[in-house]
This record gives structure tokens, C-alpha cells and sequence, in this order.
């Protein structure tokens, strides 16, 4: 192969100019990055007994990442993350009322999102006075009355009522039904940020909203495909599986366009030997750097491969029963591949055809094979087909719906999948209608509510009037952010369930509540005893969760009880509604819920502490297609690119927003990016040498960003240093959440209104 210049991209090995981690994920680097969380938080003494039995039977679900709670965990069954969101939670410091009479909004809002977390544990219902622009302490009855009085005085369409993804099954269960018996089901979900494009699209392909893999099926699976997902900072634990895997032979490819450590290399923390003696192990057997967008094209050149071999052998690679007996749209989909152009695929993908073939020929010689993805394939204008593409060629060889195989998006928060099951969601479909009225005599609303874009539309135009949000911080984690915030003081109501002070606490409606809730490591004690609450991982599993710290305050109340008592000071009373009961006894709820959902939750209480979860199914993953036509759905492509628009020029670049090892979501731990090879200041932007060079950028310079899209909104942020780093030519990348200004509101995923943050049109300003 020709040398290529020093400073050109290269698809498949690392740029050793630019910064990158040297050192394995896991490893010596996960226990520094715990212990300083830990020096920081201050480390109470519970905090050891609730890392000791952290995603076991009978302990703590951690609040973190939605990834499996083996029924034979490990002696620590927890990474660096996932440490790290305990040990913030269980934060010594405290931000009641001397705090918030010390500071105010105007003052907060200058403050960095990290600083706002670090003030501490919140510890009493808070209300707004904009006289003195500071939150005062109220208590609970004033809060719960006044917030009661306002959801009464409006239309219920004008209320919206978003969860983050973080409160159990039974607090999200009371807060679905809350908003159906108020009249609305506008229920965004912080899924509609992520994986809505999943809800929705494996929904119209494969019959169900979810994946259709469990723990068991890394045990045989012969190869593992990734697709824009970052194992390492996203869902660290699932590394250990990785590494059984790749150590009985199978093979892993990843395409993504940053090159991420965890997929590359991996030393097990909690084996002596690899971490003093012992080479780590090699991940991904091939990792190729796509172009944003690029998946189409490459899955496309891949379908392109299995097509070839099987037409010099034919009925030897296709699963030709399968196809036949299970699926629909077969023959226009591969007619639409076979026409796919290799010039055209390479150009969209920034592979080689020699590339894609050597990927492909790791899938022809597996018998089972599993789909992973993360956002970097929901993220997208064509996300949609991003997905229908993955199914595609997982159904060829018959690799949905069978041990070893299948489609398996990586879920991000804790609990978002299950907020969804039970309820959490603006369709009729999410919460059955018949159930509502035979339990509540409920006429649950006919009307599909707001998800998260819609909502935001809803407030810019002045038709949505008040926010109830169940935890998050909603307006750091949505697109266009300058324009909702500007627009967020017209609410007339905004409502926060919090553990700690959040940016978006500062943007506070006409009348606006802080109501501290406990966390998932706190004791929760009701009228009848100690509560256990439940969440459900991304491969369907439900699990109890059982806190042992002490609350920060008496003043503080769980989820479930505000929950229970705003929509008891909101709602006219019922002897069928009893908030109160529920709130005395969440063994109720769980009855509630089993029988709302009875294929899903039979039996909830005998197993809510079931070692390693109770599984409660999935239709495609025994070959039940609950689809219109009842098969899984073949798509032909209609583009090669995921993206929504062709760059208008040279000049414009692909941004790509990322989180770092330091952060959860909008949660920033600190400042270190240690498996980029990074630390310091968020405020960068990344892009290769080359590009560099061609751009007439140098290191460090501090340049703006304007976003390419014509709609008559300007979107620009300033004061990004430019960061050499080594990624596909027309791309660049930055940290979320501050570059979400630059996603437009209106450009996401065509089916899901998903925003596109991983494939937004920018120019660099110099």
C-alpha cells in the first residue's frame, strides 16, 4: 500500500498525532476515575455497602445505564459509571434553604452544570419568587395545593407531564394514569431524545418497540456487529460480556466514527492477573471509521456481499425458509441492493469496497449473529432506515428470532425502557383503554398526545401552558436550545421532581416548584414499611431495587408520593383512585400494574426479586410478528445516507455530538474525557488534520459554529477550540449538551421526531 501523508485519515487504524487514550477501558484508568468521584463526594460509609451489592438481588438497581443484572453477578457487579451515579447521588453536601437564600437565579444560571450538581442533595419543596429572584422553601401542602389549583384551572391538552427515564415502574405507572384521568396523554419521555426511533420503527418492521436479545444469547452468538453505540462510557459492564465472547471465538466488527477505546481493547478490573500480568484483550477484530450517516451504505455494500456468494451458490447462505415463511418485501429489497452503485456506497460510507468485504465475510461465516446499536444510528434524519437496513441483514440469514441472533439496541437510562411498558408514552396503544375504565372507570382520552418535539412546538406557539417533569433536565437535553429557552418563562406552570439543582431549575415558568425526591440509594419508608421499587433493562427484565442510605432530609419524599399527591390535590376524589393507599403500600401499584399488563407482569410481586430479573417476553423473538401484514418487514433502501440533507458545499461539515467518560446524559462528573485521550474544557470542536488544513484551522484556535440550515432561525455558539482528532474527512464533533443550540427543533428522525443530533449541517466560523 502507498504511504499516505501523515496527516490523512485512515478508516481503520488510529491517527497517532492526535489524542487518543493508550490504555485499555476497565483497567487501572476505571479505579482512578472512581476514586476521585468518591474524594470528591466526600464517601459515606454507606456508600461501600450499597457498591458491594449494586445490581444484586435484594440491593440497589443503579440509576445509570438500562444494561442486564446477571442472576450470577460478579464479586462487584458495577463500572466506572455506574459507580460514579451512586456516588453522586449519595453526595454529603446539601442545597436546602440556607443554599438557595444565598444564591440567586440570575447568579446560578452562571454557574457551570457541574457546579449546579456539586451544591448538593436537595432537601425541600422549593417555590420561585421572582421578587427576590430565588427559590423559598414552602411546605409540601402549599406546594401540592397550589400545583393542584393550576393543573385544574386549564385545559388538560395544555399540560404536559415528561419522565426522564429514571423513576421505577410504580411511581411511572401512577404518573401515566395521573395524566389519562386529568384527560391527556402528552407523556414525552426522554426516549424521544434517543430511542424513540427504535419505539417506533422495529415497531413497523419486526412487530415490537424493542430488542429482541437477552444475556443468554452472547453465549452464542458467532459474531456481533456494532453500529454507532460507545460500549465503553455507555454501558461499561457489557465489556465483560464482550470479553467471554471474543475469548470463545467470536468475532466482533464495529463501524462508528470516533474510534472508541472499550470497543478496541479491554482489561477486566476485577481480574488480578490481567490487570498486573496479563495482555488485554482485543475487542473488535475490525473497526472501521464510516462516515456519519455512512450505516445505510455500508449495511447496503454489505447485503450486496451475501447477495454475491449466494448467487454462486445458490440456497447455501440465504435462510431461504425463513424468508419465505416469515418475512415480506424480499425481492424489491434486494433488487434495490443489487442496484446500489460501489461508487456511491463508498462515497457515503468513507469505506472501500474492500473494506465492506472484509467485514462482510466475518458475517458469512457466522451461523448466529447479533445487531448492536446506540444512538448513532437513531440519531438521524433516516435513522428509520438505518434500523430497517440492520433488520434486513439480520433477516437474509435468518438471525431474528432464534438463540445466538438478533437485533439488540443498548437502552441508555436506567429505566426508560420500562416507563414505556407501563404506561409512559402520548399513544392510546401505550396504556389500554379498556383496562383504564374497568379498573378506574377511566374514559381514557381518545386523542394522541405531545412527545417531546411536539410538546416543544406546543410552548414556542403558546398552546402548551404547563411542564411537570419527573426527574431529567429537560431543557439542557433538547435540540435548539436557546430558542426553549427563551420561550420556557411564558409557561404559566413548570414543575420539577429532583435529587440536585439542574440548569433547568434557572428557566422557571409563572409559578415554578422544586420538589426533592429520594434517590434510588435511599431508604424509602412508607405507612406499612420499607418500599422496593422497579425498573426494567434493555433486554426486558424486571428487577426490584431496594435503597439503604438514609434520605438527605425528612422533608424529602419519593417519587411515587408526589406523584400520588399532586394528582390527588389535582383530580376530583374517588374511592377507585387511592393515591393514598398506593403511596402506603407500592405492592398495590405492582397489583395495578400486573393487572393492566397481565402477559407482561403475571405474578409481579412473587418475582420482583427474582435473581437476574423475570423476563417478560418478546413476540419477534419467537418468531411472532405483530406487524400489519404479521411478517417481519424487508425495506428496500431509497438513499444510501441517513443524513437529511446532501452538505450544501465543501464548506460545510457533519456534526457529530458526544458525551464523555465523565458524564451521564446531562450529568457532567467532571472533566475528564480519559478514553478519548482528552481533559479540560467541554468547549471543543474535533476534526481531523486534514480537514484542518484545508479549513486553514490551527490547534487551539477559537472559532463559532452556525448551524446550515435555512429556515430563517440563526443558530451559532461561540468560543470552541479546535481539537486535531482523528475522524472521518466532513465531520465534526463536540460534546453534548453544549452544542444542542445548533440542532434545529424540526430536524429529526422522519417516523419518531428523534432529533439528529449525530448528523447536523454546520460551517466553522473563524
Amino acid at each position: 500500500m502507498d504511504r499516505l501523508p501523515a496527516d490523512d485519515h485512515r478508516a481503520e487504524t488510529q491517527d497517532p498525532d492526535t489524542p487518543f487514550d493508550k490504555h485499555p477501558a476497565g483497567g487501572w484508568g476505571s479505579l482512578r476515575g472512581v476514586a476521585r468521584i468518591a474524594g470528591e463526594t466526600g464517601l459515606p460509609t454507606v456508600a461501600t455497602k450499597v457498591l458491594a451489592k449494586l445490581n444484586k438481588p435484594g440491593g440497589v438497581m443503579c440509576s445509570s445505564c438500562a444494561w442486564a443484572k446477571p442472576a450470577k453477578p460478579n464479586t462487584f457487579e458495577f463500572c466506572e459509571n455506574g459507580a460514579k451515579a451512586t456516588l453522586w447521588e449519595l453526595d454529603r453536601n446539601r442545597a436546602g434553604a440556607e443554599f438557595f437564600a444565598h444564591h440567586s437565579v440570575e447568579e446560578l444560571r452562571g454557574w457551570h452544570d457541574h457546579d449546579l450538581e456539586k451544591s448538593g442533595r436537595l432537601t425541600e419543596p422549593l417555590r420561585y419568587e421572582p421578587a427576590l429572584d430565588k427559590y423559598v422553601p414552602v411546605s409540601w401542602g402549599e406546594a401540592f395545593a397550589e400545583i393542584g389549583r393550576e393543573l385544574r384551572g386549564m385545559p388538560p391538552e395544555k399540560a404536559v407531564f415528561y419522565a426522564s427515564g429514571h423513576a421505577g415502574l410504580e411511581a411511572s405507572y401512577l404518573y401515566a394514569l395521573f395524566a389519562r384521568a386529568m384527560g391527556h396523554q402528552n407523556l414525552p419521555q426522554s426516549s424521544n431524545m434517543c430511542h424513540e426511533t427504535t419505539s417506533v420503527n422495529l415497531q413497523n418492521f419486526i412487530g415490537t418497540p424493542v430488542g429482541t436479545c437477552t444475556l443468554e444469547d452472547f453465549e452464542h452468538c458467532d459474531t456481533i456487529f456494532f453500529f454507532g453505540q460507545n460500549t465503553g462510557t455507555n454501558s461499561p459492564r457489557f465489556l465483560h460480556v464482550l470479553k467471554a465472547a471474543v475469548e470463545r471465538g467470536c468475532r466482533i466488527v464495529t463501524f462508528n466514527p470516533v474510534r472508541e477505546r472499550g470497543l478496541i481493547e479491554f482489561t477486566d478490573p476485577q481480574s488480578p492477573k490481567q490487570m498486573t500480568l496479563g495482555k488485554p484483550t482485543q475487542i473488535s477484530e475490525k473497526y472501521y471509521q464510516l462516515r456519519p450517516g455512512g450505516d445505510i451504505a455500508v449495511i447496503a455494500g454489505l447485503m450486496k456481499c451475501v447477495l454475491e456468494v449466494e448467487d454462486a451458490a445458490p440456497c447455501t447462505v440465504l435462510d431461504q425458509d425463513f424468508i419465505a415463511a416469515h418475512t415480506t418485501g424480499f425481492a424489491e429489497t434486494q433488487l434495490a441492493v443489487r442496484a446500489a452503485d460501489w461508487a456511491v456506497i463508498e462515497r457515503h460510507s468513507g469505506l472501500t469496497e474492500t473494506m465492506i468485504r472484509e467485514a462482510a465475510e466475518v458475517y458469512l461465516s457466522a451461523r448466529n449473529a447479533i445487531g448492536i446499536y446506540g444512538m448513532g444510528m437513531t440519531q438521524h434524519v433516516n435513522g428509520w432506515l438505518n434500523l430497517g437496513m440492520l433488520c434486513n441483514l439480520l433477516m437474509m440469514r435468518g438471525n431474528i428470532g432464534k438463540l445466538g441472533a438478533g437485533i439488540s439496541p443498548v437502552r441508555g437510562h436506567s429505566n426508560v425502557q420500562g416507563q414505556r411498558t407501563v404506561g409512559i408514552g402520548e399513544k392510546s396503544s401505550h396504556m389500554p383503554a379498556d383496562k383504564l375504565r374497568d379498573l378506574f372507570g377511566i374514559e381514557a382520552p381518545t386523542r394522541e398526545g405531545l412527545n417531546a418535539v411536539h410538546a416543544c412546538e406546543g410552548i414556542l406557539d403558546g398552546s402548551v401552558e404547563a411542564m411537570i417533569s419527573l426527574g431529567g433536565n429537560l431543557i439542557r437535553a433538547l435540540p435548539d436550545r436557546e430558542r426553549m429557552e427563551a420561550a420556557w418563562p411564558s409557561l404559566r406552570l413548570t414543575v420539577h421532581v429532583s435529587t440536585k439543582l439542574n440548569r433547568s431549575h434557572l428557566v422557571p415558568g409563572e409559578v415554578s416548584y422544586i420538589l426533592p425526591c429520594l434517590g434510588r440509594t435511599d431508604r424509602d419508608i412508607q405507612v406499612t414499611g420499607p418500599q422496593a421499587v422497579s425498573m426494567e433493562d434493555t433486554f426486558s427484565h424486571i428487577y426490584g431495587s431496594l435503597g439503604g442510605a438514609e434520605p438527605p432530609s425528612e422533608h424529602v419524599r419519593s417519587e411515587l408520593a408526589i406523584v400520588a399527591g399532586m394528582a390527588k390535590a389535582t383530580l376530583p376524589e374517588d374511592p377507585r383512585l387511592d393515591w393514598d393507599g398506593w403511596t402506603a403500600n407500592y405492592d398495590l401499584v405492582r397489583d395495578l400494574i400486573a393487572r393492566t399488563f397481565p402477559d407482561d407482569f403475571a405474578d409481579f410481586n412473587e418475582r420482583l426479586m427474582q435473581p437476574g430479573g423475570f423476563y417478560r417476553g418478546n413476540p419477534a423473538r419467537d418468531r411472532v410478528w405483530k406487524t400489519e401484514s404479521g411478517k417481519a418487514q424487508f425495506t428496500p433502501p431509497t438513499t444510501l445516507s441517513a443524513l437529511g440533507a446532501a452538505p450544501l458545499d465543501e464548506e460545510v461539515m457533519t456534526l457529530i455530538t458526544l458525551r464523555s467518560n465523565d458524564q451521564f446524559n446531562t450529568t457532567i462528573y467532571g472533566f475528564s474525557d480519559r478514553l478519548r485521550g482528552l481533559s479540560g474544557a467541554r468547549e471543543i470542536v474535533m476534526i481531523n488534520r486534514r480537514e484542518m488544513r484545508r479549513l486553514g484551522l490551527t490547534e487551539g484556535q477559537k472559532v463559532a459554529l452556525v448551524t446550515a440550515i435555512e429556515d430563517g432561525v440563526t443558530r451559532r455558539v461561540e468560543g470552541f477550540a479546535v481539537t486535531p482528532y482523528d475522524l472521518p474527512d466532513g465531520c465534526i464533533a463536540g460534546y453534548y449538551p453544549e452544542l444542542n443550540p445548533l440542532v434545529p427543533l424540526a430536524y429529526h428522525e422522519k417516523n419518531s421526531q428523534t432529533p439528529a443530533y449525530k448528523g447536523t449541517p454546520v460551517r466553522i466560523v473563524a
